[in-house]
């Protein structure tokens, strides 16, 4: 009987190792600003909108380009294009927006939460009006961000990022 245990430990083990290396990585196809990228899925290109961050605004006709969304947008260039990533769904959220992107946590070869450097950088708010697993770790975040003065919250004035906020020349 010990044996027989021993067995299915060890066979649970190896396959949890096999389903850990498995993990499937996408090339980042694209960065479209700091918070929408393309990845390389299946034969097909998707585009993934970053679960739980909001970046300033560099690509809506609609608003001017927002204090900081240039570096925003830079550094998720720098950061995501070529490289693999691995992305997550949230049980919290849906599986797609309404502009049918896929909704995910992008996670690099290193293991780096990469929506979370995000916001701990100073890169992005914590966009907490709607569930999500990490809400409060972002929030969070985005407190010890302010506070230190990184990114937008020591680059642009009260309100970092906002609408009327426009990117200097």
């Amino acid at each position: 009987m010990k044996k027989l245990i021993f067995v299915v430990l060890c066979l649970l083990v190896v396959g949890s190792i096999y389903r850990y290396n498995t993990v499937s990585f996408y090339e980042v196809a694209e960065a479209y600003d700091g918070d929408t990228i393309a990845v390389r899925m299946h034969g097909k290109t998707e585009k993934i909108r970053l679960i739980g961050v909001d970046t300033p605004e560099t690509k809506d006709p609609r608003k001017p380009v927002q204090c900081f969304g240039p570096e925003a947008s830079a550094y998720s260039m720098q950061t995501l294009t070529g490289k693999k990533v691995r992305l997550v769904a949230d049980p919290l959220s849906t599986n797609r927006d309404r502009y049918d992107r896929l909704l995910r946590y992008v996670y690099l070869e290193d293991g780096s939460f990469y929506n979370q450097q995000l916001v701990s950088g100073g890169y992005a708010k914590a966009y907490t009006g709607f569930p999500f697993s990490h809400s409060e770790t972002f929030a969070s975040e985005e407190q010890h961000a302010k506070a230190t003065g990184a990114g937008m919250w020591g680059a642009c004035a009260t309100g970092a990022g906002e609408a009327e906020q426009t990117a200097e020349q």
